[in-house]
């Protein structure tokens, strides 16, 4: 796949600061996007081939296969782009997925290095490859703060205290989680501790508890329990914020759960109205709270 016809025209877009944006999947890319638009940003999608959606195609933008790092470099340098933020999901790619260009064979020690140990470390590796081409790297939060979780109740239900309590014990065991670099939510009911999210993503943690719960494995009578969302601790914020949106909800929902906490400020939510309209029709709370 190539890049569309605005692409090639980076002298269309010179009166303006331009921002690239790494697009993995998901909504956020394109509402990051509209948000860069709305303040008085150009910005330039870089879709990553099988997990970007193909509505990057609306704006000027670009598709990339993982390891194509010459390409990436190139087309940055050719429209003056000085800062980059990512933003959606991809799958962690190992050193012998990646398509490597002439570009990516001259950094191929950075690349390698890359690759020795958990999402942290891959990460970082990341944002330190990007400064060292002289881009600045900026997190979502910084481009799109509306994008952000507030601190409060979003939804007209509040979380009571047996739910804040919950949520707080949430918070301490992800940043009890944190140096074995495991995922960025967990569920907790009554002061226990139901699911911990690693590999299979938050939404399929919620469908196995969902599971759990009808067959009886875990016995609950009602709304009971709160899934709690927050970084890792020292996670790399600006390559890999912690993220909700309306499927979460719905999968809350389904795992019948008293509500979501997110942590305020640190915590993207796509589409906050409709996410806050989802949990109140579905009986849940949703919450952002300060840690």
């Amino acid at each position: 796949m190539t890049s569309g016809p605005n692409a090639s025209a980076p002298g269309a877009l010179a009166a303006v600061r331009p921002l690239a944006i790494i697009c993995g999947g998901g909504d956020f890319p394109i509402a990051l996007a509209q948000a860069a638009i709305a303040a008085g940003r150009a910005p330039f999608l870089v879709g990553l081939v099988g997990s970007a959606d193909e509505r990057i195609e609306a704006f000027p933008h670009l598709w990339l296969r993982l390891g194509e790092v010459g390409k990436f470099f190139a087309a940055l340098a050719e429209r003056g782009v000085a800062e980059v933020v990512a933003v959606g999901f991809v799958k962690r790619p190992e050193l012998a997925d990646l398509r490597i260009d002439f570009g990516a064979v001259k950094r191929l020690p950075a690349l390698a290095a890359l690759f020795g140990g958990g999402d942290n470390q891959l990460l970082a590796g990341i944002a330190k490859l990007l400064e060292n081409e002289g881009l600045a790297l900026v997190g979502v939060h910084d481009v799109a703060p509306q994008l952000v979780a507030p601190s409060g109740a979003l939804t007209r239900r509040a979380p009571s205290a047996a739910a804040l309590a919950d949520a707080k014990l949430g918070a301490a065991a992800i940043a009890a989680l944190s140096p074995f670099d495991v995922g960025q939510a967990v569920i907790v009911a009554k002061g226990r501790v139901l699911a911990v999210e690693a590999a299979e993503g938050t939404d399929s943690m919620l469908a196995r508890i969902a599971e759990l719960r009808a067959s009886g494995r875990i016995a609950l009578k009602g709304r009971a329990g709160v899934l709690v969302k927050t970084p890792k601790r020292d996670q790399e914020m600006r390559l890999d914020m912690p993220a909700v949106g309306l499927q979460t909800i719905d999968a809350a929902a389904r795992a019948d759960l008293e509500g979501v906490a997110l942590a305020a400020g640190k915590v993207l939510v796509i589409d906050r109205d409709a996410c806050a309209k989802a949990a109140d029709q579905a009986g849940l709370f949703l919450h952002g709270m300060a840690l």
